[in-house]
């Protein structure tokens, strides 16, 4: 036989047992998205607390107030508005300076994403308690116990330790 046979025999079988290792794996599975629900997303999203309205802003931009004066009052009131690209074309007509909306939306868009940022750290919170918990359990249950064979037993179980000679103690 010469080593050209052993070659092509030796890759034959190499071929076989990739193919039935390939076969044998398991398909990489896409990790799991937790998805929100509209009714979750409503609770989640940041509601407008206007506590100076929109016309009071308007007033103050008609009587020649400078920006950050309003924009101060805005801060001051810990007023949120969720205004649309209409409303703010609106108030921009009306004589509202333009960093005022500026202000208005990039504070909006700021709630908006530290409440997300905020429920999303919550949810990782609760998830790696939950894997907490789970170790937890896993650490404290009863180890295997097969049935049929029982715990391995010592040859001497149930009979006195036999002598093997002189150790830490003396017998008499």
């Amino acid at each position: 036989m010469s080593g050209a046979y052993y070659f092509k025999r030796y890759m034959a079988w190499l071929a076989i047992g990739l193919f039935i290792a390939g076969c044998a794996t398991s398909p990489e599975q896409p990790p799991k998205i937790e998805r929100i629900s509209a009714e979750e997303l409503d609770r989640i999203m940041l509601q407008a607390l206007p506590n100076l309205s929109l016309d009071e802003i308007v007033k103050l931009s008609q009587d020649k107030v400078p920006a950050e004066q309003i924009i101060q009052k805005i801060k001051d009131s810990q007023s949120q508005y969720a205004l649309s690209p209409s409303q703010l074309i609106e108030l921009s007509k009306k004589g509202v300076d333009q960093k005022v909306l500026d202000y208005i939306y990039s504070a909006h868009e700021q709630a908006v994403r530290d409440s997300f940022a905020e429920e999303i750290n919550k949810r990782e919170q609760n998830k790696a308690k939950e894997q907490e918990k789970l170790k937890r359990e896993y650490q404290l249950r009863a180890p295997y116990y097969d049935p049929y064979w029982g715990y391995p037993r010592s040859p001497y179980w149930g009979y006195p330790r036999p002598f093997y000679g002189p150790g830490m103690y003396y017998r008499f």
